[in-house]
């Protein structure tokens, strides 16, 4: 096996000192008034022989290592994948690099991958957390690196957060159904105690408590989400509640499976049953109708995390301030809610601001 190039093999060929290579290769030329000839003469001999730095060992001396580790629940998802793009785009700007892992909302796993990049010198984490993990980000936050949280938080953590208005979300899609001629509401969620499946359904039981209206909910089990098994749950509880006019549905890849279960009762959309997605999904403005739903705005969370981030690894001072940013969500209107009498809907959008 061919031997590894080390930075004293480098200055022993080219008759300069270690430590003159280490400013190089570090970006300290300027501060240490090194030549630009000597710059040239290390940078072009690096390329020539394919030098690659051992990233732990600069790591351990300079105490960066200029990446960011990013966990979040499924990096399949829309949603997920979008607000990453964004993030390691914006990163890429400020000289970060991106380490992304799918937690899929297991506790132990994230434990696992939250120890990993500890191990790897991550300089700082962005995570849509799964509960059961407050005490290794608290052990991370004793330490001073910097944690940033989106889409949801854990309520017993102090930690700087990025989150939507889920609530208004929610009432804003049932005031749209209402007043659209729907009165039989459904509400289809996850049996879970996520902060922002906890504000989604707060926001549509008020809705419901507010216009007199009894809520019909089914909350499925995490584990059934992506499966046939929620399509099956779904059609059951369409069976069970025959009155139902309209559904929302608590996530996006919720709204397509139960899309697929309303399809296989030989429902018509949305002449049997009107349809709301919270996230939007890119697929929907091509759905047959196209579906309405509440969109998250990627960009500008994406944007806020990395401004959050970036400020806490710049100053020591800032990487102790706590922030919580609400950013407001859109309704994007299609033809899945369309009012009853009407054969058709001009696409609209209409924001919904902070509750209060």
């Amino acid at each position: 096996m061919k031997k590894k190039i080390s930075i004293h093999d480098i200055a022993k060929e080219l008759n300069l000192s270690a430590a003159t290579i280490s400013f190089v290769l570090n970006g300290k030329a300027d501060e240490k008034k090194i030549s630009e000839d000597v710059r040239r003469k290390v940078s072009d001999y690096i390329k020539k022989v394919g030098y690659q730095p051992n990233m732990v060992a600069k790591s351990l001396r300079t105490g960066k290592s200029n990446i960011i580790g990013m966990l979040v629940e499924d990096i399949s998802d829309p949603f997920f994948s979008g607000i990453s793009r964004g993030i390691e785009s914006i990163a890429y700007h400020h000289k970060y690099k991106i380490f992304f892992a799918s937690t899929e909302n297991d506790t132990e796993k994230t434990k696992t991958l939250i120890k990993a990049f500890r191990e790897r010198q991550v300089d700082g984490y962005i995570m849509a957390p799964p509960s059961g993990v407050e005490n290794e980000i608290m052990a991370l936050m004793e330490d001073n690196v910097p944690v940033i949280f989106f889409d949801r938080y854990l309520p017993a953590l102090n930690t700087s957060s990025v989150i939507i208005d889920n609530y208004s979300g929610s009432y804003q899609a049932v005031k749209h159904l209402q007043e659209n001629g729907y009165s039989n509401i459904a509400f289809i969620t996850l049996n879970s105690e996520q902060t922002q499946m906890h504000a989604r359904l707060q926001g549509y039981n008020k809705a419901m408590e507010d216009s007199l209206c009894g809520p019909i909910v089914a909350k499925l089990p995490y584990e059934l989400s992506h499966r046939e098994a929620a399509e099956k749950l779904v059609q059951e509880f369409i069976k069970q509640h025959h009155g139902i006019d309209a559904i929302i549905f608590a996530t996006n890849y919720l709204a397509i499976n139960g899309l697929k279960a309303i399809r296989d009762l030989g429902l018509a959309i949305p002449e049997n049953i009107a349809v709301i997605g919270f996230d939007d999904n890119t697929h929907f403005n091509l759905f047959s109708p196209s579906i309405t739903a509440v969109a998250q705005p990627i960009e500008e969370i994406a944007q806020e995390v990395v401004q959050q981030l970036l400020h806490a690894l710049s100053d020591e001072k800032e990487s102790k301030k706590r922030r919580t940013v609400t950013l407001p969500v859109k309704l994007i209107v299609r033809n899945s809610s369309f009012p009853k009498t009407q054969k058709e809907v001009v696409h609209t959008e209409s924001p919904v601001m902070k509750n209060g």
